[in-house]
């Protein structure tokens, strides 16, 4: 599959318009929230969305690219990072230096607003949790690429298939 960097980049900047003013959102949620977003998608229409490899990690999800994409956009001054106290632990940060206006199908806009909907009210150690249970991540093993095929094995919990038939 080849990286779809612009899609991605697009992506990576909606969820950041998304959860700026949350306090409990940091690397590990938007990470998690990205490999949703892409399985979800792969899950209703048979392809990723950005394509992006998402490597099983004993903090969870490791995009590939997310660190490159990441450097790209504080060196063009469109985001900025920084490391903040959150009770007991030190959250790795992004913000955005203005709000864009990113632009989706309907149907991408859909489903990435669902994705997110419950994901980005949970902090890192529950959506931590909360993936290790999907069966994609379930069977992967640690440092290995996550198969976008595998979420056919997900049950009712994860599936979107129902949830969003008419997307």
């Amino acid at each position: 599959m080849n990286f779809k960097k612009k899609e991605y980049t697009k992506l990576l900047i909606h969820i950041l318009s998304h959860c700026y003013d949350k306090p409990h959102v940091g690397r590990t949620v938007i990470t998690t929230t990205l490999y949703f977003v892409d399985f979800n998608y792969y899950e209703l229409y048979g392809k990723a969305l950005t394509n992006e490899t998402y490597l099983k990690n004993k903090n969870g999800i490791k995009p590939k690219h997310f660190d490159i994409i990441t450097e790209e956009l504080i060196e063009k001054n469109m985001i900025y990072f920084r490391k903040e106290a959150y009770f007991h632990t030190t959250l790795h940060k992004y913000y955005l230096t203005e709000i864009p206006n990113i632009k989706f199908s309907k149907k991408k806009e859909e489903l990435i607003k669902q994705s997110m909907k419950h994901l980005i009210t949970k902090n890192a150690t529950g959506l931590v949790k909360y993936v290790s249970k999907d069966p994609p991540y379930q069977i992967a093993d640690f440092n290995d690429e996550i198969d976008y095929n595998n979420v056919y094995f997900r049950d009712s919990k994860y599936s979107v298939r129902k949830k969003y038939i008419n997307l």
